[in-house]
């Protein structure tokens, strides 16, 4: 499903028109960039939370140099989804 299909079911669930649809969901998206890259975290109850995760310093390998490289320290964007939402998804999945 792309972002355009959730603009598309949303309207049609809703009534609402598909441009303010669209700049809503993208409001959300720019919303959870900014609070991620400012460090907070993003919690949505029953549906999980995007969050922040620290990367150790590691050691690496160019293969096509036969080096050896330092990755540093770094954060990346993650999501855990909420427990009833793992739930819904593995019961849905076992009946199909």
């Amino acid at each position: 499903m792309t972002k355009a299909d959730i603009v598309n079911e949303i309207s049609e669930k809703t009534g609402i028109e598909k441009v303010a649809v669209q700049a809503t969901v993208e409001a959300f998206m720019k919303s959870v960039k900014t609070s991620l890259t400012d460090g907070e975290n993003v919690y949505l109850r029953g549906f999980g939370s995007f969050i922040v995760k620290k990367r150790a310093q590691k050691t690496g390998r160019n293969i096509s140099k036969n080096t050896t490289i330092i990755i540093p320290e770094h954060f990346v964007p993650a999501f855990k989804p909420a427990k009833v939402f793992v739930d819904k998804v593995k019961s849905e999945s076992t009946t199909k």
